[in-house]
């Protein structure tokens, strides 16, 4: 079995939140499912100091930021091609704020979100195979933003 799993970045407040990709990531390798993971190769919408959970005038790469977490084994999103969802049994998005601000704009535009293409394309080639599409804390917004107009 291979899942594909979308993350955001790195901390709960602007990134993925690191305890619903990692215990994700751990109970696919624990029932010996190979997890691919992917991230956008573009910049955060923002950053945030989790310590004082103030933003900060800084900026870091979405991608660079995930790799954290994947331990340097993640690909850009971008090389994840809609041809390629069939060789996947299933599609994961671990949540984070990072998932309504990096992967989409659910967190600033809530009747009218839209996610970034590279992803959109996925989930509706996902949902077209009747694939199972799972989704953690506000990534079913995500998810519903992508497949609204279906």
């Amino acid at each position: 079995m291979r899942i594909a799993v979308v993350i955001s970045g790195c901390g709960s407040l602007d990134g993925a939140e690191i305890f619903e990709t990692v215990f994700t990531l751990l109970e696919l390798d624990r029932n010996n499912v190979e997890a691919k993971i992917f991230a956008p190769n573009q910049k955060q919408h923002y950053v945030i100091n989790h310590l004082t959970k103030k933003e900060v005038a800084e900026e870091r790469n979405i991608l660079v930021e995930s790799a954290r977490i994947a331990r340097g084994e993640i690909q850009p999103l971008n090389e994840l091609q809609v041809k390629q969802v069939k060789d996947f049994d299933a599609l994961i998005l671990p949540g984070g704020f990072g998932a309504a601000a990096n992967l989409s704009d659910v967190a600033f535009n809530n009747e009218n979100a839209t996610v970034i293409e590279d992803l959109k394309k996925i989930i509706i080639e996902f949902h077209k195979l009747s694939k199972p599409i799972g989704g953690i804390c506000i990534s079913p917004a995500v998810l519903a933003a992508a497949l609204k107009d279906r």
